[in-house]
């Protein structure tokens, strides 16, 4: 295939950024999108140019690095899939791909097609996780009678990758769906119980400081949402604030 792509080019998050034409030629249908980017990058390498940088790790749709906005899409015209797990038989030659960082404040760029998505780590900080007392005592999680719907929620929301296309996606760049998955998975869990309140109380402080907009429930996260996370969990995460905000 021949492709025309135009990507986004930004020196550095201080710098006014550009789109920028190039053409490749020779694509495989079966490339990844990634390897297709790769291929490009040989390209400019060669010529001195600057490569285009951009955010990958595992490429197997688990570590939520590879943050595109392909053709008005996060992570591209496929569903369930992320930027790596996308591959170029989505496209037909001759057609012209648009690529994009995610767009966010809270996600400002880095350089061309990379942002800085630690405002994430700082939501896990406040609150995702659960303190266990590793005395020698502790119970194995096996032995800890759990409603299997109960594990199966847990386990849903805690497929989240954090990649952020769900703030990407939304026009309020909301991380409701992001922050409502971590208070899900450890909610529904009773080693989630104990800290709960506080859990939500300063995961949601957290995401309004960062600079994250308020959710309106239009679900464009979901739609775009590579692992599928439900809105179920932005309405349990209300809940629990809801719980957590009334005074014993």
């Amino acid at each position: 295939m021949n492709l025309k792509l135009k990507i986004w080019r930004q020196k550095n998050s201080n710098s006014s950024g550009e789109m920028v034409d190039y053409n490749i030629s020779n694509v495989s249908p079966d490339m990844s999108f990634l390897e297709m980017m790769d291929v490009l990058n040989n390209e400019l390498i060669s010529k001195d140019e600057d490569p285009i940088s951009f955010d990958h790790d595992c490429r197997e749709g688990i570590c939520g690095m590879c943050s595109m906005y392909i053709n008005g899409r996060p992570h591209g015209p496929d569903d369930l899939v992320t930027t790596c797990q996308l591959h170029m038989r989505k496209f037909k030659d001759g057609d012209t791909i648009v690529i994009e960082p995610f767009r966010a404040d809270a996600f400002p760029v880095i350089k061309d097609l990379v942002v800085d998505r630690t405002a994430f780590d700082r939501i896990q900080q406040a609150g995702g996780f659960v303190s266990v007392n590793t005395s020698g005592n502790t119970q194995d999680a096996n032995t800890i009678p759990i409603k299997k719907e109960n594990a199966d929620k847990a386990f849903d929301a805690a497929t989240c990758i954090g990649c952020g296309a769900c703030v990407a996606t939304c026009k309020n760049a909301s991380a409701m769906l992001f922050v409502s998955a971590k208070v899900s998975q450890f909610s529904l869990l009773p080693q989630g119980e104990v800290e709960a309140k506080d859990r939500v109380l300063n995961m949601v402080k957290q995401m309004d400081e960062e600079g994250f907009g308020n959710c309106t429930n239009t679900g464009a996260c979901e739609v775009e949402c590579p692992k599928g996370i439900s809105l179920e969990n932005i309405a349990r995460m209300n809940r629990e604030y809801l719980k957590a905000s009334i005074k014993d």
